[in-house]
């Protein structure tokens, strides 16, 4: 996938330890007080949200189905995020029991329903980039582009499997190849990310990511909502330039395309070779809908400091469903030093 902008000016690890790579959820509404959900705010370090959630039904004695969590987060990090627990007789073992040195339960609360997956506002991330290599300058200055203009929205590899073959299977699924239902779910988006990043990356190649086609379909930031096309104005100008509306691309399933003109060449185009049209045909048939998801990602609070051991932190927060490993290839080649052992 190319880059937006320019070639790499660093060279570096990231996830040397789980301590490196700290991700924090933030949360997207306020627990009722009430109800027969426990909300347990969770701090793991090396383990894997599925993992966690096993190891909480087992101290709740209940089945892993009560168990409620917003997002998915990786084991190799340190990770805070929410879990739910549907105790219906409000009656929960020790929390003291449920700790470890790889789990520490930070806070606990009761509310009034499960908690749903994409219900976070965000996440906050704090990251360790070691044995850095680049000319500060050139390294400091790209940060600030990142921080101004943003960066192409791709889907990160971590969507596409540990070997990177998701796609392969999706496509063998549909071909007829029984899978299980949690796997037929993550096989249908990795297809659906395959596509969209294909449009994106044209769209970066022709230097159009960030800014509008005729036709275009736009994104309201922060949300999923969408409208036009429209024809271009001084209006629609201002709100791209303050971060307010984004280019959108296709999450592609059952349904017509709602670009126009030149937008419109362009998906179909980036959707015409390849496998794109066995991918195409299997999500329809599937039965997902046609959706839109920005082509642009900008990082919120972005900072970074010089550490000791040619080392850099960065921090910043970004919106649910979007990927830190996409902000940090616009800064070069940033290999993951984490093993790649089996995920708890």
């Amino acid at each position: 996938m190319p880059r937006a902008l320019g070639a790499p000016v660093l060279s570096a690890r990231f996830r040397a330890s789980p301590e490196d790579f700290l991700v924090e959820e933030i949360d997207g509404f306020e627990a009722s007080g009430g109800g027969e959900h426990l909300l347990l705010t969770i701090e793991k370090r090396g383990m894997n949200t599925a993992f966690a959630a096993k190891r909480i039904a087992q101290w709740a004695r209940v089945p892993e189905l009560a168990i409620g969590y917003a997002g998915l987060k990786d084991r190799h990090a340190v990770t805070r995020q929410r879990f739910s627990v549907h105790l219906p007789k409000r009656v929960a073992p020790d929390l003291q029991s449920l700790q470890s040195d790889d789990l520490r339960v930070l806070a606990s609360e009761w509310h009034a329903k499960k908690l749903p997956r994409g219900a976070l506002a965000g996440n906050r991330f704090v990251l360790a980039l070691r044995e850095a290599q680049g000319d500060r300058g050139a390294i400091e200055r790209r940060l600030e582009a990142i921080a101004a203009r943003g960066v192409p929205n791709y889907f990160g590899e971590q969507r596409f499997g540990r070997d990177g073959d998701n796609v392969a299977n999706a496509l063998a699924m549909f071909g007829g190849r029984r899978v299980r239902r949690e796997q037929r779910t993550m096989l249908l988006s990795a297809a659906r990310s395959e596509l969209f990043n294909r449009v994106l990356a044209d769209r970066v190649a022709a230097g159009s990511w960030d800014r509008g086609l005729e036709g275009e379909v736009w994104m309201l930031d922060g949300s999923r909502s969408v409208f036009g096309p429209e024809p271009w104005s001084d209006a629609l100008a201002a709100r791209l330039t303050a971060f307010d509306i984004h280019p959108s691309g296709p999450l592609w399933g059952a349904g017509e395309l709602r670009t126009e003109s030149a937008a419109r060449e362009v998906e179909l185009s980036a959707l015409a070779g390849d496998s794109a049209p066995a991918l195409r045909a299997g999500l329809e048939t599937a039965g997902l809908k046609q959706e839109r998801r920005a082509l642009r990602l900008k990082p919120q609070q972005l900072q970074w400091r010089w550490l000791q051991d040619e080392a850099l932190e960065l921090q910043f927060v970004l919106p649910p469903g979007t990927y830190a490993t996409v902000v940090l290839r616009e800064l070069g080649d940033i290999g993951n030093a984490a093993v790649t052992a089996p995920a708890l």
